[in-house]
């Protein structure tokens, strides 16, 4: 069943107008004018779910524009749209389809039925066949076509289908089985797969194919790539033992070789980039075992209870959705930089790029009627304190400013000395040096020689949210990717535009083809002059 959207465009609402005013009358107001003598300010500004700590004394707001941004999700009906996708109404229009990665992490009890069928149901079946087969690598029980335990995973998928996976495990790598190694392929370079598999041994190696119609053109390139090497050591019959699917294609997985009673499906309800917590997540149980799988969803879902049932006021997905479209859109912010200051988050701004990017960069509203605002920022980012001294420059002195997500971990699974005290002592100091800046008077007031003052110089006024969590574990890594999967939400749904859906990304592929047909001779085609061009210099240099 499909539902109505948020109604028509968000700038005609009043809360947009008093917004652009208010905009306005804080033109010449900067985050220090906001901090300084108002000791209250932190207190005030910070919010807490599933253990995540969010501080957002940093922003540039005021309690005018938090109750204003209020009143906007307020008037575009942004929690009855959230109670609708919770319930499972088609809320991604332009594909008819519901959107359910929430019904993903709900523990077993909570009904949930879409269309006629079982989803909750369905999602534990699942889980519970996940949790048996990563249960038989990690203890040995499952062997490879020698008789020899798998000492190697390999996960062979692309977007959301390696981002999350490959940055879950990242992150966990700590409460990870060490005597497992794991490899992520994505990229359709020859590199990628070559690298991956040059030093590992066929008889102990596990391949975890994922592509949900197993017609992915870079996935199944590697996936062949993958299983020609293995059959060259192995034969054509260890492709059972040492492939399995994360699939729903049960005869495209079965003609690779693959025995469709290894073959983990999921749903038309799930999109790739909020797919980590289904059977795309199979890597990561391997890694971190069922119950460490288990606890990433508990800490999901201890979100989405957050996000489904929390005041407004107090709701921290949608406190931070609601700032980032006053940055975006009455602030002028294009760009967020998002700084973890851990290293095992070290692929957590690569897959919010996706998560973000991908959902929010649209230009047309979901009544199809152009977007006349700004939408979705670009996201990036590096873990501090390497990004101190790679872009931070640009940061504190650029002439664009860059709001910023700092993501604290409190307690080290590494302690040395007094590392961690510093890693943490430069994530504050950044956040206030990128919020309040170094006046001229303060810089002299150092012993800075005249000339030097108007370079050494802060402006400050750089918009930052803190995050400080206790420790990286399962649970609290699955309440931090859901704080952004329901801020992205909340800012499609103040748009008006659909999150879910992904049409942007399909043409390059088709026009890829054409172009493959052309450089391989199997289907010849001309194409603009600057691609035949391309594809001429292209034959004289390969």
């Amino acid at each position: 069943m499909t539902t109505q959207p948020p109604a028509g465009d968000p700038t005609a609402t009043e809360a947009w107008s008093v917004l652009t005013d208010l905009a306005r009358s804080l033109s010449t107001t900067t985050i220090r004018d906001l901090s300084e003598g108002n000791s209250e300010r932190p207190a005030m500004l910070t919010r807490e779910a599933a253990g995540i700590h969010a501080d957002f004394s940093r922003q540039r707001v005021t309690a005018d524009v938090m109750n204003s941004l209020l009143s906007l999700a307020d008037e575009r009906g942004v929690l009855a749209w959230r109670d609708r996708m919770l319930s499972g109404e088609h809320i991604n229009i332009t594909e008819n389809r519901a959107v359910l990665h929430a019904a993903l992490r709900a523990p077993v009890g909570v009904p949930l039925e879409v269309d006629g069928q079982d989803v909750a149901s369905d999602v534990h079946d699942v889980l519970d066949r996940m949790s048996a087969f990563a249960d038989a690598v990690r203890s040995g029980a499952w062997l490879g076509a020698t008789g020899e335990r798998i000492a190697a995973v390999v996960n062979i998928g692309i977007g959301g289908s390696d981002l999350g996976p490959a940055m879950a495990y990242q992150a966990l790598r700590h409460d990870s089985d060490r005597d497992i190694t794991f490899r992520f392929v994505s990229n359709v370079d020859p590199t990628d797969i070559s690298e991956a598999v040059r030093d590992l041994d066929p008889a102990t190696t596990l391949f975890i194919v994922a592509s949900k119609t197993f017609t992915t053109l870079e996935t199944m390139t590697n996936a062949q790539t993958a299983r020609s090497w293995l059959v060259a050591a192995l034969g054509e019959a260890a492709v059972s033992r040492h492939f399995v699917a994360v699939s729903t294609n049960a005869e495209k997985v079965s003609a690779f070789g693959i025995d469709t009673a290894n073959m983990f499906g999921f749903w038309d309800w799930v999109g790739g980039r909020y797919s980590m917590d289904s059977a795309i997540g199979l890597s990561t149980m391997i890694a971190i075992g069922s119950t460490g799988f288990r606890d990433l969803l508990a800490g999901f879902h201890a979100m989405d209870t957050h996000f489904a049932t929390a005041a407004p006021q107090n709701n921290v997905p949608l406190i931070m959705g609601l700032i980032a479209v006053w940055n975006r859109n009455f602030l002028g912010i294009e760009t967020t930089a998002v700084l973890p200051y851990s290293q095992y988050l070290s692929r957590f701004p690569a897959y919010l790029q996706q998560l973000t990017m991908e959902s929010n960069g649209k230009s047309v509203r979901l009544d199809g009627a152009p977007v006349t605002y700004e939408t979705g920022a670009i996201f990036w980012g590096e873990p501090g304190t390497n990004g101190q001294h790679s872009f931070y420059q640009l940061l504190h002195q650029g002439t664009s400013t860059v709001s910023s997500d700092v993501i604290v971990v409190a307690r080290s699974d590494n302690p040395v000395g007094d590392m961690q005290p510093m890693l943490v002592a430069n994530a504050l100091a950044q956040a206030s040096v990128l919020a309040l800046g170094r006046t001229a008077a303060e810089v002299a007031a150092d012993g800075t020689p005249d000339a030097l003052v108007p370079h050494k110089v802060m402006p400050g006024n750089r918009p930052v949210s803190l995050l400080m969590v206790e420790r990286l574990d399962a649970f609290t890594l699955g309440a931090l990717v859901a704080l952004y999967e329901h801020s992205v939400f909340v800012q499609g749904a103040i748009w008006g535009i659909d999150s879910f859906d992904q049409w942007g990304v399909e043409l390059g592929k088709k026009v890829a083809m054409g172009i493959l047909g052309e450089l391989t001779g199997s289907a010849p085609a001309s194409f603009d002059a600057s691609t035949d061009h391309s594809i001429a210099l292209y034959r004289s240099l390969a």
